[in-house]
């Protein structure tokens, strides 16, 4: 069997529609039978992944490939970077502005999140250019 490769594009800003790029990954995992514990995991990844986009990037580009052992998720933006990863990376720190807030998001959750669910997790980024954060969940 190849590999199955699913895209996606994330609307910034969009807090209505965040999270539908995420929901289609899941169902498409559904179909294919794998492993609940890996479906939750994996859609955690994306989940909160879509949100720092929608939140923080205006947007930007999902790459999902499923293969025999691995899921690797891939979220590309052109948004203003991260400038601190390891201050990104504490658990409550958040640069998400009011509206966001108000809307329950922006807890600083996210980032860690997807460590904890990952079995890896690398994040590229540089100030004013974008990031690019990959993971990859072991299905066995």
């Amino acid at each position: 069997m190849s590999d199955l490769k699913l895209n996606y594009e994330v609307d910034g800003g969009d807090l209505v529609q965040a999270g539908e790029a995420s929901s289609k990954m899941k169902m498409t995992l559904k179909k294919l039978g794998l492993p609940p514990e890996v479906i939750r995991r994996a859609s955690i990844c994306m989940y909160e992944g879509e949100i720092n986009m929608v939140i923080h990037a205006d947007g930007g580009e999902v790459e999902v490939d499923v293969g025999m052992d691995t899921i690797t998720i891939r979220l590309t933006d052109h948004g203003p970077g991260i400038p601190d990863v390891d201050q990104a990376m504490e658990e409550g720190f958040s640069t998400a502005g009011d509206v966001a807030r108000d809307l329950g998001f922006g807890a600083g959750m996210g980032l860690p999140n997807m460590k904890r669910c990952s079995d890896d997790m690398q994040i590229d980024t540089q100030v004013g250019v974008g990031t690019t954060v990959t993971m990859k969940i072991h299905i066995n």
